[in-house]
């Protein structure tokens, strides 16, 4: 082993993409992918954020807010998912009513 350390991801196929980047916290940022580095830090152009409700943080409202170029943090990042082919499907697990199963 070289004892160079290398990203379980491979960001390669998402570069000059469009992605998807959950942070922690809740933020959630969709823009094209431009760069990364094996700490996972992220260069995202054309960022937007999508802002959550007021009375509930866990809940995306449809309010965004235009970045512009920005740099996620590797620590913070999540979850990155391409935009294209891929769809949000209903949780299996909540009842109607919002309850867990």
């Amino acid at each position: 082993m070289s004892g160079r350390k290398e990203t379980v991801l491979d960001l390669a196929k998402f570069v000059d993409k469009g992605v998807l980047v959950k942070l922690t916290g809740g933020r959630q940022v969709t823009g094209t992918l431009k760069g990364y580095d094996q700490l996972l830090n992220l260069v995202i152009d054309e960022a937007i954020e999508f802002e959550r409700e007021q009375d509930d943080p866990l809940k995306l409202s449809a309010k965004t807010r235009q970045l512009g170029l920005i740099v996620c943090r590797g620590t913070a990042v999540m979850l990155v998912s391409p935009t294209e082919g891929t769809e949000e499907i209903k949780n299996p697990f909540q009842e109607a009513d919002g309850a867990q199963a």
